[in-house]
C-alpha cells in the first residue's frame, strides 16, 4: 500500500495597508512579499504556526509612532516597529496589526549603514513573525527568531541584520 505524504499547507495572506505617510519605496506588492516570505518560513519552522494570517500594516510618521507607543508600551518615543496581536479568527487565522514608523526606519538604516529596503525588509518580517507568535523575551527565543529572520531575509538577498550588532558587541567585549 502506498504512502501517502503529508499535504503541504499553503499559507495565506490577507493583507491590508495603509500610509499615514508617504513612502513611494514601500508599495503594497513589496510589504506583501516580505509578510509572505515571513508566514511560509513560519510555516516550515513549526507546522503548528498558523497556515493563515489577517494582517494590517500603516505606515506612520514621528508623531503618529510616538503617540502609539506612548499609549500601549508606556514609552515616550518613536519606535521602528509595533505589533498588535489580536485573538485567533473563528477560522483558526492569526490576526494582526502592524504599525512601521517610516522615519524611525530611515535613520536607523542611515546609522547602522543599510539600505532602506534592507531594513525595511527586516522590520516587515519581524513584526510578522511576531504576529505569528514569535518573541524575543529571553535569550532562546531570541535566537530561534532572529535565526528563522536572518534565513527569510537571506532567502531574499538581504545580509544578517544582526552581524555587524555581533561585530561590534564583540569588539566591545575585546576591548
Amino acid at each position: 500500500m502506498p504512502m501517502n505524504k503529508p499535504k503541504k499547507t499553503r499559507p495565506e495572506l490577507s493583507l491590508s495597508v495603509q500610509y499615514g505617510v508617504a513612502e513611494p519605496r514601500l508599495p503594497r506588492w513589496r510589504l506583501r512579499r516580505w509578510a509572505l516570505r515571513a508566514l511560509e518560513a513560519a510555516l516550515n519552522a513549526h507546522r503548528e504556526a498558523p497556515c493563515r494570517l489577517q494582517l494590517g500594516m500603516r505606515l506612520v510618521g514621528l508623531a503618529e509612532g510616538r503617540k502609539l507607543n506612548a499609549s500601549y508600551r508606556g514609552k515616550d518615543y518613536a519606535t521602528n516597529v509595533l505589533t498588535f496581536v489580536y485573538d485567533t479568527l473563528p477560522d483558526g487565522a492569526a490576526s494582526a496589526d502592524l504599525v512601521i514608523c517610516v522615519p524611525v526606519l530611515a535613520r536607523e538604516a542611515r546609522a547602522q549603514r543599510k539600505a532602506f529596503l534592507s531594513h525595511s525588509a527586516h522590520l516587515a518580517v519581524h513584526g510578522t513573525l511576531h504576529a505569528l507568535g514569535y518573541d524575543h523575551l529571553n535569550s532562546r527565543d531570541a535566537r530561534r527568531m532572529e535565526t528563522l529572520e536572518t534565513q527569510i531575509l537571506a532567502a531574499i538577498g538581504i545580509n544578517d541584520p544582526y552581524a555587524i550588532q555581533d561585530t561590534l558587541l564583540q569588539a566591545d567585549r575585546l576591548s
